[in-house]
């Protein structure tokens, strides 16, 4: 499995980090944040495929910004999923 982090904007969390293996998510961790609702996300797309979370999740707003834990999420699985592609 390949470890991956991403660096946060405009958010609570300052960095998400998870593995990917075979396209899903897995051992998905958020620093900083509302930790309650991050640990919950966490729970949730445990094992997911990767693409669909990242569907589901994008766009999400918190409070006006424009972005959201979840949608930096969204953006930090899009940006693994190219880089994958770009290896393979």
């Amino acid at each position: 499995m390949k470890r991956i982090s991403y660096n946060t904007q405009g958010v609570c969390s300052t960095n998400i980090s998870f593995e990917l293996n075979e396209g899903k998510l897995y051992n998905l961790q958020f620093s900083g944040g509302c930790m309650g609702n991050l640990k919950a996300i966490s729970k949730l797309v445990e094992g997911r495929l990767a693409k669909e979370v990242a569907d589901i999740l994008r766009g999400n707003d918190c409070k006006g910004k424009g972005t959201s834990c979840a949608d930096q999420l969204s953006k930090a699985i899009d940006a693994a999923l190219a880089a994958s592609k770009k290896v393979a």
